[in-house]
């Protein structure tokens, strides 16, 4: 069961019930103008329609347009009963709330010709479209005095303001964090003294969609202090807004934390004009793309190259005569951005004092990071450039198997011992869950108790994975710390990077678990309940909370910002919160660096890094929760459609976790008959949860396999692009880019393919139908083994018994031909089953899923070579099937088992190979 069960909803979130409710009116209000005036029936629907107005102002209200005092003119023509011109009048507001064209000209609302209908203005006097934004502003103020604000705003702005605003007011705490959740927006928030706590505005319609306000009991604060508070509560929820205080509380008697919370405090006796201005200048100042900007500028400059670039400027391109169509395709201004210039505006990415460097502080800003790096080539090299700076020749690893095979190569390049650790396995869909905690402590206490826990430096997982499973971050963090309070953290967030922008996500994102521990553990609460926590542990039993005094954090995070964020390919960012890096790792990482950036930088990566940042701080929260709509919307739509679920099934939370790791009880975002389950509980408690930007669509019914859906049915006839498939499933996923045309679209082609089984069917012969029933039966029920990471073979175990090997040792080893040989892989079986046992001297990497089965130095086990067999992919990296399995040869074993017991101290005896 989940506990404290929470309402479901028909709708997902407020956006979809918004824009629904409009569209509902909106017909409605077409019916009740076709009915003849003062007849029953056209009474009745008069008064539905008011319960919709009712219904809809309750939301209306948390926005600024079209605003309430138009709710109320509508509200006036229905009572004097103008059904054509509401009717109408609610049409044009529908397209414009549906289309978001009204942002483009807010004032439209506003603006109405002789005949009362709304009038369209494309642009402002000089022809320039203003960026549009609403400001929250907090106080319990009458009406009037909410006119007069509004109407002394308007007076201090001018045509020559960059931006275009408009504000709403909300009297209540609680009522304006529920317009932070609802209203993507607002940029900027203004709490005017101390407001009450409870709203009178929430309803059962809305209800569903605030948990996470309803679960803030704050009634018990005093009122003074609530202002502050929900300035330090609009940090948390909404970081990137802008806040301002208007108090009459003198300096003297002012909090530091009050201080540090808001950009900028206000008294009530200056001028409003001063407010404006501040407002419209922190805008400007998140609008700024130092980089991006440069390379503009730089590109409108007549130069002259002599410089090592003959693309720059597309002086080879466009006077060509044979490939001038390739400037044509791209643009002129793509080449008039080309330089290997590092002066004019522009910098160096390697040693940045500029434009990049102040690019790279915003996204730190953005991002929540201490410091924040700039890649050009991929999360791949990020990975290798934290692992190279951080761990050295000897220092032991803690490592998913089944992370990103950059890791891999990283670990090879820093000579560190690898603890290799096991996701739980999926066998029926063919794929791998993520490590349990438990799996995590066990191995540090095997490290601990064997005496190399002080050689433990990293704990390197991928969150989220590719399958969309997430982490506890925080859980993971604290208990880890626990048993080792100084290891450093790498969370692989190459699928991630969006997660930063809402707040439920943020929850399990390294850098915003950084930022809240480190507050947590100088706390003097914290201590207390340290104190307590050991107090009460019983004999034996292992600390869950790290010591204050010891505990250091240190969290990386690398990003592939052009995967889930807007940023050309191969754009990524390295995110640090690390409390030591100045004085431990900033030299190293900055090595690491150099060694693996180019000295010629993309500079379009660059400044689409740079963009991309302006993009998500201006409406990031937006469009990620458009994004996780568009998914859910997605999932219920095919869970819904008979034809559709004939053949497939959308592989929810219940598929991916097992029970034992959701202590909340929720296994299903929707189901048809109830609605949409909160999704709040699970992402605060439970061990794992399952992002639901990642559908996962099981096809085993179609008797068709993952790969074969894809190319076939996907790709050929649709050219519907997806990232990964196994044996029975295909993966889509949503994100900031994806749209309802495109939704619609892949709903579409998923019925035509439906249809286009079921004519198969029809034609197929008794034979083909028994050939079709087996293929079903295959990828429904026979099920290839999951393996395991075996063990490092004895040659290859840093300290024999002990968790750890030496995989650069393996991998190096394998550069001599005469220490390898190859073993066809139907010959393994026999051989190992004679007593030999077989050692990889390679990387075996299966694509999809893309992570190594085998490693150097990894004893190949029965179970490894039954999953290769099993294997219906068209690639293993690694492999060569004419070749067969390459091992090393026994007399190398023995020779290199030989020079490992003596570089060894035999100190260490355990009865069992460890991984």
């Amino acid at each position: 069961m989940i506990k404290n069960k929470q309402k479901s909803s028909s709708h997902y979130n407020i956006n979809q019930l918004r824009l629904e409710s409009w569209n509902e009116l909106k017909s409605e209000c077409s019916h009740l103008e076709t009915l003849k005036r003062n007849t029953p029936d056209s009474k009745k629907q008069k008064e539905f329609v008011k319960s919709l107005f009712k219904k809809i102002e309750t939301v209306e209200s948390y926005f600024a347009l079209p605003g309430i005092s138009k709710m109320g003119m509508l509200q006036d023509m229905l009572e004097r009963n103008e059904f054509t011109s509401l009717a109408h009048k609610i049409t044009e507001i529908t397209k414009l709330l549906v289309s978001d064209r009204y942002r483009s000209n807010p004032d439209i609302f506003d603006d109405e010709d002789t005949s009362g209908e709304l009038v369209e203005v494309s642009g402002n006097s000089d022809g320039k479209t203003k960026n549009y934004f609403e400001v929250l502003f907090v106080e319990d103020i009458s009406l009037q005095e909410e006119q007069k604000l509004k109407s002394d705003l308007n007076e201090v702005a001018t045509d020559n303001d960059q931006f275009d605003y408009k504000i709403i007011v909300q009297r209540s705490f609680q009522d304006a964090l529920i317009a932070l959740y609802f209203n993507s927006n607002i940029q900027a928030v203004v709490i005017r003294y101390a407001p009450p706590f409870r709203s009178k505005k929430i309803t059962s319609v809305i209800e569903p969609f605030i948990q996470n306000v309803l679960s803030l009991d704050m009634a018990s604060k005093p009122e003074s202090e609530l202002g502050p508070l929900l300035g330090r509560l609009v940090k948390k929820f909404r970081p990137e807004l802008d806040t301002y205080y208007v108090t009459d509380t003198s300096l003297g008697n002012l909090k530091d934390n009050t201080l540090k919370t808001f950009n900028r405090i206000f008294y009530r006796a200056e001028d409003v004009q001063e407010l404006h201005l501040t407002i419209l200048r922190g805008i400007y100042e998140r609008y700024q793309t130092p980089f991006f900007t440069a390379v503009k500028e730089y590109s409108k400059k007549p130069t002259g190259v002599f410089h090592a670039m003959p693309i720059s400027r597309g002086n080879s391109v466009f006077k060509s005569r044979w490939i001038n169509d390739f400037g044509k395709f791209y643009g002129r201004n793509m080449f008039l951005a080309e330089t290997s210039s590092t002066k004019g505006g522009l910098d160096s990415l390697l040693q940045p004092t500029g434009t990049l460097k102040k690019a790279q502080e915003m996204a730190s800003d953005a991002y929540g990071s201490l410091n924040t790096f700039f890649v050009t080539n991929g999360t791949s090299t990020s990975n290798k450039i934290v692992v190279q700076a951080l761990v050295k020749p000897g220092d032991v690893i803690l490592i998913d198997r089944d992370c990103h095979k950059s890791h891999h190569y990283g670990l090879v390049l820093a000579g560190a011992y690898p603890v290799y650790l096991d996701s739980y396995p999926i066998e029926k869909y063919s794929m791998y869950g993520a490590v349990p905690l438990e799996q995590m402590k066990e191995k540090l206490l095997q490290l601990k108790e064997a005496g190399r826990l002080n050689l433990v430096k990293m704990l390197l997982l991928t969150n989220c994975t590719f399958d969309g499973l997430v982490y506890n971050v925080e859980k993971v963090m604290e208990e880890i710390l626990a048993i080792k309070p100084d290891i450093i953290f790498l969370w692989d967030e190459a699928w991630f990077a969006f997660a930063g922008f809402t707040y439920n996500y943020k929850q399990r994102s390294g850098m915003f678990v950084a930022n809240k521990l480190h507050k947590k553990y100088k706390s003097s609460k914290y201590r207390i309940e340290y104190e307590e926590h050991i107090k009460n542990l019983k004999k034996g039993e292992i600390p869950k909370l790290p010591d204050p005094d010891q505990v250091r954090i240190r969290v990386y995070s690398t990003q592939s910002t052009h995967k889930t964020l807007s940023s050309f390919r191969q754009g990524s960012m390295i995110h640090v919160w690390d409390e030591d890096f100045r004085k431990k790792s900033q030299n190293t990482f900055m090595e690491a660096y150099m060694t693996h950036s180019s000295t010629s930088p993309n500079y379009q990566i660059l400044a689409s890094l740079d963009a991309g940042r302006r993009q998500v701080q201006f409406e990031g929260y937006e469009l990620v929760e458009k994004s996780i709509e568009l998914a859910m919307v997605l999932r219920a739509k095919i869970n819904d459609h008979p034809k559709l679920n004939k053949y497939f099934d959308v592989l929810t939370i219940g598929d991916f976790i097992p029970d034992k790791y959701r202590e909340s009880g929720l296994a299903e975002y929707y189901k048809p008959n109830v609605g949409w389950n909160r999704m709040e509980t699970a992402w605060k408690e439970d061990e794992f949860v399952l992002d639901p930007t990642k559908i996962t669509l099981h096809i085993g019914k179609t008797g068709v396999d993952g790969d074969t859906f894809k190319n076939k049915y996907l790709m050929d006839k649709f050219s519907i692009q997806i990232n990964k498939t196994s044996r029975n499933t295909v993966l889509f996923m949503t994100n900031i880019g994806t749209t309802r045309s495109s939704i619609t679209y892949l709903y579409n082609a998923l019925l035509k393919i439906a249809d286009e089984l079921d004519a198969e069917q029809l034609s197929h012969s008794s034979k083909e139908q028994t050939i079709l029933k087996n293929r079903v039966s295959s990828l429904t029920k026979d099920f290839p083994p999951l393996p395991d990471f075996s063990y490092f073979h004895s040659s290859f175990q840093a300290v024999p018994g002990v968790p750890g090997g030496n995989i650069r040792g393996a991998f190096t080893l394998a550069y001599d031909e005469e220490n390898y040989e190859y073993v066809p892989l139907e010959e393994c079986l026999p051989s190992m089953s004679e007593g030999r046992t077989l050692v990889a001297s390679s990387f075996i990497i299966p694509y999809p899923p893309g992570f190594p089965v085998l490693v150097p130095g990894q004893v190949v086990s029965k179970e490894i070579i039954h999953f290769l067999t099993a294997l219906d992919v068209s690639e293993i990296h690694g492999y060569q099937p004419e070749l067969g399995l390459r091992v090393f040869k026994d007399n190398i074993l023995n020779r290199q088992k030989t020079v490992s017991s003596m570089g060894s101290n035999g100190s260490v005896k355990k009865k069992n190979l460890t991984k």
